[in-house]
């Protein structure tokens, strides 16, 4: 429950409450549903070169343009699909973060078959539990780690795109590979 009087990561601000709530309910808790994996990788590759309000704000956008983010049909869509989605409004229309979309669907599957799940494949990275870095503040929190240069390097080389280190790590905050949440936040204890 989003309060005013609970402290929170610097970045939150309280004028934004889509950021309230997605701070709050979201980031940096432990995720090991396959859909919420592959959301947030197509949310964070959309992310690139923008500000993250900008992709949160365009979510349900996301979800209804890339099949509520169901990795086996968005991995099947079509050129054609591909390009009504460039027309729509409701997401970032760039050319290769869209078609990037399919793509990275269709290397999340051959991850899942390979490893028996995306979970699985990505928890490996910080051996199967959070890595919690105790940030005092926002200055302390890196942009990239040695967890994530290994990952982006291995998605790289399996093929997807939209997977440089920097969104990689932003992807192990979000689904709480990493627990960032600086010392004085309410969340860094509750995760």
């Amino acid at each position: 429950m989003a309060t005013r009087n609970k402290v929170r990561c610097a970045w939150v601000g309280m004028d934004k409450p889509l950021y309230v709530e997605y701070h709050d309910r979201e980031w940096g808790v432990p995720v090991h549903e396959e859909a919420k994996h592959f959301e947030f990788l197509i949310l964070e590759g959309a992310q690139a070169g923008l500000s993250w309000y900008t992709i949160l704000s365009r979510r349900e956008g996301y979800r209804k343009a890339f099949k509520n983010f169901d990795a086996r049909q968005l991995a099947k869509v079509t050129d054609a699909y591909l390009e009504k989605q460039l027309k729509n409004p409701n997401i970032i229309r760039n050319r290769l973060k869209v078609y990037a979309a399919r793509k990275n669907a269709q290397v999340f599957l051959a991850i899942q078959k390979e490893f028996g799940s995306f979970d699985k494949y990505i928890w490996s990275f910080v051996g199967g539990k959070p890595l919690a870095n105790k940030p005092k503040s926002l200055r302390e929190i890196p942009a990239t780690t040695p967890e994530s240069d290994a990952l982006s390097k291995d998605l790289k080389k399996r093929g997807m795109s939209f997977v440089g280190s920097t969104i990689m790590y932003a992807h192990m905050q979000a689904t709480g590979l990493v627990n960032d949440h600086t010392v004085d936040c309410w969340c860094y204890r509750a995760r």
